[in-house]
């Protein structure tokens, strides 16, 4: 169903739905931001349209709302474990075609590959998305370059007219609102500021000493910001947690990790894999572009743009797909 629905109408709908749903939306918080006079933009409860921020990129992913950044898996003492409680509502999220991808990379991973992630799919069967139509693009994204421009799996979907909304609403669970039909198509982005070029294969023997990794040395400090803002990087580390009161007693939790930050690759033995930074680089970019696409047939990066946003040392990650299209272009 196609509705046009004033912004009171739809504060309405969500108030009528907060029963029954968490519903989450990119917030911005004022001098929260990387310096004191910034703000940063990431996802948090919203029940107006007021109180969401849909004019601008959020710093960070919707994934931590079903993937949360640190997770209690379960409690321990020394006879029994037990899991924590789980919310029982269900959640809508409003987010971006980029974003709906991403999820669909997600899933892949840690629901179509092997035996399903226990604590993954608990949360993510209780999620809905409402799509955010992009009427343009924003800086740094290259989402038509990798085929993400466009979402349509989603549960509703809306277009941003001023006073009005434009929704698309395809589950019938969200019905709720009130507005005339009308017929109309989402926004999508057509084209961004700059156009990526994707290689089609990558030969990884060739490209995995090769000397286009070296800048990164130098470059890149380590930080983990690009992993931790991506909306596909899914890598985490376990951490069991003892309690002072009785060293018995515990947690397990899961915690994002990130392949750029030393001590993810540590081994028992005291060795260590990938210790330069442009080695990091490496495996990162061909695992979005390349290992990725070899198991799933398409690729894992999304084009959101947010690593490039996000660096403190102004790495592109575009361009470094770029540079690995033109080595495999000079080596044909």
């Amino acid at each position: 169903m196609e509705l046009k629905v004033s912004v009171q109408n739809f504060d309405k709908a969500l108030q009528s739905l907060k029963d029954d749903y968490k519903i989450f939306a990119p917030v911005e918080f004022e001098k929260k931001g990387t310096y004191s006079d910034t703000s940063v933009i990431r996802y948090a409860e919203a029940y107006k349209f007021s109180n969401m921020c849909l004019d601008k990129k959020s710093h960070f992913s919707a994934k931590e709302i079903f993937l949360p950044i640190n997770e209690v898996l379960f409690y321990f003492t020394q006879d029994e474990y037990k899991e924590p409680k789980i919310d029982t509502k269900n959640i809508l999220v409003f987010l971006r075609a980029c974003d709906l991808n991403a999820v669909k990379r997600i899933d892949e991973i840690y629901l179509n590959n092997g035996n399903p992630d226990y604590y993954y799919k608990k949360r993510r069967e209780k999620v809905k998305f409402a799509l955010i139509g992009c009427e343009t693009t924003f800086r740094n994204c290259f989402c038509v370059s990798m085929d993400s421009n466009i979402a349509t799996n989603y549960d509703i979907a809306m277009n941003i007219r001023k006073d009005f909304l434009y929704l698309d609403i395809k589950n019938n669970d969200l019905n709720v609102f009130e507005g005339n039909e009308t017929e109309f198509d989402i926004d999508y982005v057509r084209k961004n500021n700059f156009d990526v070029n994707v290689p089609e294969k990558v030969d990884f023997n060739y490209l995995v000493n090769h000397s286009m990794w070296d800048e990164y040395d130098t470059r890149c400090i380590g930080c983990g910001r690009c992993n931790y803002s991506c909306p596909t990087c899914t890598c985490f580390n376990m951490q069991d947690i003892y309690y002072r009161e009785n060293e018995d007693v515990g947690e397990r939790r899961r915690v994002y990790a990130s392949c750029q930050v030393d001590g993810y690759t540590d081994i028992a033995g005291g060795h260590s894999f990938r210790q330069k930074q442009g080695q990091r680089m490496r495996f990162k970019t061909l695992h979005k572009i390349h290992d990725f696409k070899e198991r799933n047939g398409y690729n894992m990066c999304v084009g959101c743009g947010r690593c490039d946003d996000m660096c403190p040392q102004y790495i592109s990650f575009s361009t470094a797909i770029e540079k690995v299209s033109n080595v495999m272009s000079e080596k044909n």
